[in-house]
Parts: C-alpha cells; structure tokens; sequence
C-alpha cells in the first residue's frame, strides 16, 4: 500500500513539474525580492548551501527553502546533497537559465 501511494505521488510531483515548465513565465521566477535576492547571490558566488544563502539574503530559512524549492523544481537551480548538506547553484546548461545569470552578472558588474 505504502508503495502504490509513493508512486503515485512521484507521478503527480512529476505532473506538476511539467505544468509549471509549460507554464512558467519571467515574472514568476522575479516575482519576489527575496527570491531575486537569492538569484543575485547565486550568479555572484556560483554555488551555496541553504544556510548560507539564508544568511546572506537576509531572509529567514523557510521562505528561503521556499523559493530555493520552486526555482529547484523550474529547473533554474540545481541541488546537490552531501549527506544533510544541500549546495545549490544554477543549472547554466539551460539558455534560458544562462541568460539570467548572465542578467546579474552584467547589472552587478555595470557602473551606471
């Protein structure tokens, strides 16, 4: 019974990722400062664990877990597990994902 149910939750996670994939939109991966806060982060340092995200974003650890969670499950992220440590870091084989790291690198590097 326990099987049947974890498979079948696996099949809806696997749904739900593909949803969102379709449609996911600019505005949904900028939608909030924290989770911009978190990109920003991420295209300057490469790659970070939860806590040291958190830390640095000024943002508590659930809403980063949060956000880290939805950009991990649009495939903007990448998570690595060690254990119980989580590194985090953007997936650059993606155009898409490339191009707004990119965004920050230019607009961190700018002297306007």
């Amino acid at each position: 019974m326990m099987k049947i149910l974890q498979r079948e939750i696996m099949v809806l996670t696997n749904v739900i990722k593909d949803k969102v994939k379709e449609k996911l939109a600019l505005e949904d991966v900028f939608q909030s400062k924290g989770r911009i806060k978190i990109l920003k982060i991420l295209s300057i340092e490469g790659e970070l664990n939860i806590s040291e995200i958190a830390k640095r974003a000024h943002i508590n650890h659930n809403s980063t877990r949060y956000h880290l969670n939805f950009l991990v499950k649009v495939n903007i992220l990448q998570e690595k597990t060690f254990g119980r440590i989580r590194i985090y870091r953007f997936k650059v084989e993606d155009l898409r994902v490339r191009a707004i790291k990119d965004l920050f690198e230019i607009w961190e590097n700018s002297y306007l």
